[in-house]
Formats: structure tokens, sequence, C-alpha cells
């Protein structure tokens, strides 16, 4: 599936401007196998989507957010796609897919076709659609673009970021409407204290059980030997605080090279 390239630094928010309506702006679309959480080495299509509703400074997908690329395609576009795989998981990922309306039209018929659904999203939108796997990643402190962590160098996106990243009630109702685990990217033990405290909050809020199962904690590194530095010690935390640990598989495989 072509990519084209877009504006550098468009906010993609809905799928509009020359698309036609209803269609979605991919990146790119391909089988791999899954990388992250409890579904970790299952071969999967990837469909993913451009634009992304916050901007964390260490974000993996870089021309999903940062300077979003994509072409537009129809449902039946992706689908036609999708089903020249022959696997059963789809992950919808991106980017923040659930901010384009015509994802939950996607999730609707991979529904009706039997697909098992994975939507890793950063968990600020609750979609009207059908998903097997939730893998909810909430956004902490240490993800915010500073002035001295921003690519572009100039800190423009941290208070939108700041202001959008965490919303407490929208990860109830996602815990509640579907089977969820919570991925949180660990950059150092600092971070500990903030992910305790959400997972307290959360569990206060949502009447669904979430059990330190469902709490997964993912060295952050985008190359072999960034992971290198960071998953010994996350490892360790997730022996201390009693969660799981999840690798990044694809990186361990393949290092950072695209569609993997």
């Amino acid at each position: 599936m072509p990519v084209a390239n877009d504006a550098p630094g468009v906010d993609i928010e809905r799928a509009d401007g020359d698309a036609e309506a209803g269609d979605l702006p991919i990146n790119e679309l391909f089988q791999s196998l899954q990388g992250e959480g409890r579904l970790a080495g299952v071969p999967s299509v990837f469909v993913r989507t451009s634009g992304c509703n916050l901007r964390c400074w260490f974000c993996d997908s870089y021309h999903t957010s940062w300077e979003p690329t994509h072409d537009w395609f129809g449902v039946d576009d992706v689908l036609a796609a999708i089903e020249e795989y022959d696997a059963d998981h789809v992950v919808l990922t991106g980017g923040e897919p659930l901010i384009h309306d015509s994802s939950e039209a996607l999730l609707e018929r991979l529904a009706d076709r039997g697909y098992h659904t994975t939507v890793e999203t950063n968990g600020t939108v609750v979609p009207d659609a059908p998903i097997d796997l939730a893998s909810v990643s909430p956004k902490l402190a240490s993800s915010t673009p500073t002035a001295e962590r921003d690519p572009d160098g100039d800190g423009e996106w941290a208070d939108r970021h700041e202001e959008r990243r965490l919303d407490v009630s929208t990860l109830a109702e996602l815990v509640e409407r579907y089977d969820t685990q919570l991925k949180f990217v660990v950059t150092g033990r600092e971070d500990m204290a903030e992910i305790e405290g959400l997972i307290e909050r959360v569990r206060d809020a949502a009447s669904a059980r979430v059990r330190d199962d469902d709490v997964l904690l993912m060295p952050e590194g985008q190359t072999r030997e960034q992971l290198e530095a960071t998953r010994e010690m996350v490892a360790d935390l997730a022996l201390e605080y009693g969660y799981r640990y999840t690798p990044r598989l694809h990186v361990d495989l393949w290092n950072d090279a695209p569609g993997t």
C-alpha cells in the first residue's frame, strides 16, 4: 500500500482535507509479529493510521505524529489489503487511530469477518466499535515534549500534550467496555509513583476490575542499543511491583526497521 508525504507538522485531528468522506489516512499496512503485550509473538496484520492528538518526545512512529505522512484509503480498500495476508489478528495502531471516525467502521467490518482486533491507543478516546483487546498506553509526565526533549527543539507541543495526555474517566470507560491491557512506557524508576497513582485512580473510577496482570511495564527504546540500556531496569521494576514485563520483540528482532 503506497504512502504519500503530508506537510510536516500537520496535526491531523480527523480524516478530512482532500480525502473522500469515510477515508482513513494510512501510513503503512504490513504483516509482522505482534511485538508487545500479552499477544507478543502472534502473526498479525498492522494497519497504521497517521495523525495523533499527542506528541510524545520518544514516539516510535515519528511519521504518524511529528511529521505525519499518509495516503487516503477507503475502508473497503483497507479491508482488501488486509485480506491479502494469511492472518487472523489485526492490529489498528497509529498515531492515535481512534481520532478518526472511520476507524470505527473498519473495526465493525473486521469483527463481521471474524478477525481478532487489537487497538493500540493512548487512552484519550472511547470508540463506539467492537474491540477484542484494547491495548491502552497512558502517557506519563515523562512523555511530555519539553523544549529540552522536543525533536523540533522548541517545546511548542508541551502544554497541549500535558493537557490532553491523561483522562481518568476515559481510561475507566475503556476498562469497563473492553478486555484491556494498560501498557506503560517506562523511562526510569521515577515513573513508578505516577503509574501506581494512576492505576489506583482508574481502579477507583472503573466498575470493572483492573488486575496487576493487566498492567504491563515496557522499556523505552526505539533501537536494540536503547533497549539494552533500559530492559533490565524495567524487568526489575516489574518484579518489584508485581506487574507484567512486556518486551519489544519487533525491536529485538528487526531493530528500528520500518514495516515491522
